[in-house]
């Protein structure tokens, strides 16, 4: 099925309305494994798409057990950047310094370009970008980083793309600055309140006409 068949991403699994291309989402929240859970479900490629997760605290086999338990066998569609060695499988690479954001970018939009040789449907993704924040010196180079290539390529590119971003984590300047900074640059904000247990709302600003809270089973 050709994109302009059907243009915008499925995201039923959180009673969202589908997506359209371009779209960028930042997933902010002081829960870190609900905000992953989320951050998946976002992500996740289905049939006729592909996925790229740039993961900072996780192992590459931990990402793509997390990708096929948000939408089977979708890690046989992905293609994994991690932080956490060694590479699991044949879709998993291993960043050797998260801090070289100039080298870390360039592998990154070389895999989104590698992805879209096959499909135009992308989902893109960064989990969690507050752990760049707190090993580089000058947070300003973070937004450099995500406006050069993450959102860069959701520009050049028919795909949506997901920051996650967790406000529990020390990044050494006020959270709440950070993060207006970064949504100058976001299509999209969700901010997820855990609410009990295996239970969320997320607050959801900028997705058209798709402004509201909404519970959901995480």
């Amino acid at each position: 099925m050709s994109l302009s068949e059907n243009p915008a991403f499925d995201v039923s699994s959180l009673s969202l309305d589908p997506i359209e291309e371009g779209t960028s989402i930042l997933l902010t929240g002081d829960d870190s494994d609900a905000l992953e859970t989320i951050f998946y479900r976002l992500v996740a490629a289905e049939d006729g798409e592909r996925s790229l997760v740039l993961a900072t605290e996780s192992t590459g086999r931990d990402v793509n057990r997390a990708l096929d338990d948000a939408i089977p066998t979708a890690s046989e569609r992905s293609t994994v950047l991690t932080c956490e060695g060694p590479d699991a499988k044949s879709n998993v690479t291993t960043v050797q310094d998260v801090t070289d954001l100039t080298g870390l970018g360039m592998q990154f939009s070389s895999h989104v370009t590698q992805a879209q040789a096959s499909t135009d449907r992308v989902r893109a993704g960064i989990l969690f970008c507050s752990s760049i924040c707190r090993e580089v010196e000058d947070t300003r180079s973070v937004f450099r980083f995500l406006n050069s290539n993450l959102l860069g390529q959701l520009r050049r590119n028919e795909a949506i793309g997901v920051c996650a971003l967790d406000t529990s984590t020390d990044i050494g300047s006020k959270t709440s600055s950070v993060i207006a900074g970064m949504e100058t640059s976001f299509t999209a904000r969700i901010d997820v309140e855990t609410t009990g247990s295996g239970e969320a709302t997320l607050h959801v600003s900028g997705l058209g006409d798709d402004d509201r809270s909404i519970d959901v089973s995480l």
